[in-house]
């Protein structure tokens, strides 16, 4: 869920590595065509579907085409991006109690109705995972992001909460939490490119900042840690490294 050129498909190709096969799943399918010759070019077998989580039914809908195509979902690596990209956040003080129900629709309620799909499956085979990533305000305090502070935390608490529930059933939980620029993705194109951008991803990575920048494949290999039990979360701080 999220599939872009960044973090989104350096996952793809870890657990395609692995033996996965892929379902990719985004809101447009503009680029789906290149994503997929580029997993069929390592002999990944993969299906993309296009979907915006947010929207109602698309999820359920966007589960349901991958599953029919490559059978029940094993992992699921969940990180759409935000919603309206061109949109700057408010600041925390000037946060209205409407801006936090708005902000946890987009980012919590996707997450819930996510494992209310996958979840039975999974603890009825008694095995698989699901990756939630968060930004780094989940667990530092940066008050630019306004009312999607208090939504990553409620993620990212959502996520841990899931796996001491599931985890005794074989499903592994867990929360990625990143904080800085992901090479490759759009926030970070468009920043090299030269353009000037008041966005903030899910990765919090600072407006009109080009560093610090991280390796979307060292991102990966968490999510294949954390989709193995090896780990229950992981953060990337490259922002306030002192905070964490």
């Amino acid at each position: 869920m999220g599939a872009g050129p960044g973090l989104g498909m350096s996952v793809a190709r870890r657990f395609g590595k692995e033996g996965y096969q892929v379902g990719l799943v985004s809101r447009s399918a503009d680029r789906h065509p290149g994503y997929l010759d580029d997993l069929r070019s390592a002999g990944v077998r993969a299906v993309a579907v296009a979907a915006d989580v947010r929207r109602p039914g698309d999820l359920r809908r966007a589960v349901g085409e991958v599953e029919a195509e490559l059978g029940p979902v094993d992992v699921v690596y969940h990180g759409p991006g935000a919603d309206n990209p061109a949109a700057a956040p408010i600041g925390i003080l000037e946060t209205r109690a409407d801006d936090v129900r708005a902000a946890a629709a987009q980012v919590v309620d996707p997450a819930v109705e996510l494992a209310g799909l996958v979840l039975p499956g999974m603890r009825e085979r008694g095995s698989g995972a699901i990756v939630y990533v968060s930004g780094l305000s989940a667990v530092v305090p940066l008050p630019f992001l306004g009312p999607f502070a208090p939504a990553s935390a409620a993620l990212r608490t959502y996520a841990l909460t899931l796996a001491a529930a599931a985890g005794p059933d074989g499903v592994h939980v867990g929360s990625l939490v990143v904080g800085g620029l992901i090479e490759r993705g759009d926030i970070h194109r468009m920043l090299t490119a030269g353009r000037a951008t008041t966005n903030v991803s899910a990765a919090d990575a600072p407006e009109a900042t080009p560093e610090p920048v991280l390796d979307p494949d060292d991102l990966a290999d968490a999510v294949w840690r954390i989709a193995t039990g090896a780990e229950r979360e992981v953060v990337f701080n490259a922002l306030t490294p002192n905070a964490v």
